[in-house]
């Protein structure tokens, strides 16, 4: 750290998915950075800001501590660190689920089930916290990896894992019993922030790219008759922008709509009888 000025400091995980979707978020956000042959350090181009890269379960801690100012990392490590830090944002990526997760034919059933029983899990304090709220009582064997094998291996139980797709616990031969909770990838800051102002700058162009991943421009043309009922349709994060054109019977529309809901929307607006109706991708925005 001697190396380090007062910049903004923000840590980043040094490897695996969580390193590549932090780094993707922050050029698209604007903030450029090189990092030489998998070094510690690195700058961001024109901004007074320090990256840091660390293992990302560290994160929650450096910056509870103030070693770093903000850091992107599990929301599922900040639980388990039981870290003092604020979220500042929700990135929308790398979610995933906590479960309980026993094998096909385990006659565990419940939480209460699982007093005296042996859990192996990466998540010794969520998973105690989960326990306590159940009034049972575990062993509990605290893994660093990976932990589906430990039933296999007459280690566990039960173990208290993360899961995306349960292509693994199939793999495995293992359930779930119940789920802990759901977590993804946030950006988290302490209050003795070393350049509040620069976070702020952080944060919002971290915003305009989340926000516009959600959210996709479309155009169309609709008779000015049925202009009213196109907006019932389609109202825009505010309100939509509405153009003449040359045919005076008609008028044209821009509008953000979610992008969960283009299709639906097309369809509808179609009905309705607008026409040349096209769906563009936001890469960035601020709202």
């Amino acid at each position: 750290m001697g190396q380090l000025n007062n910049n903004l400091r923000i840590g980043l995980p040094s490897k695996g998915r969580l390193s590549e979707l932090s780094g993707e978020l922050l050029s698209q956000a604007g903030l450029n950075f090189r990092r030489q042959n998998r070094g510690l350090f690195a700058k961001v181009k024109g901004l007074p800001i320090d990256l840091i890269f660390l293992r990302t379960d560290d994160i929650p801690t450096l910056v509870a501590e103030g070693a770093i100012d903000m850091g992107f990392t599990g929301s599922d490590l900040v639980e388990e660190a039981n870290a003092n830090v604020n979220t500042r944002m929700r990135l929308g990526v790398g979610r995933c689920r906590l479960a309980i997760c026993i094998p096909d034919d385990s006659p565990i059933k419940s939480a209460m089930d699982l007093d005296g029983k042996r859990i192996a899990t990466s998540f010794p304090n969520i998973t105690k916290a989960y326990l306590g709220q159940h009034n049972a009582l575990a062993h509990l064997v605290s893994l660093s990896g990976s932990v589906e094998v430990m039933i296999q291996l007459g280690v566990a139980d039960a173990i208290v894992d993360l899961v995306e797709t349960g292509s693994t616990l199939a793999a495995n031969r293992l359930r779930i019993m119940d789920e802990i909770g759901s977590y993804e990838t946030v950006l988290i800051q302490n209050d003795r922030c070393r350049d509040s102002e620069t976070a702020d700058r952080v944060v919002r162009r971290l915003e305009g790219v989340v926000i516009a991943r959600d959210y996709s421009l479309l155009e169309y043309n609709i008779p000015a008759d049925k202009l009213q009922d196109a907006e019932g349709i389609t109202p825009g994060f505010n309100s939509p922008t509405i153009g003449t054109l040359e045919d005076a019977q008609w008028r044209s529309v821009r509008v953000m709509v979610r992008s969960d809901e283009v299709i639906d929307v097309m369809e509808k607006l179609e009905r309705l009888g607008a026409s040349a109706i096209f769906q563009t991708t936001i890469s960035n925005c601020r709202l």
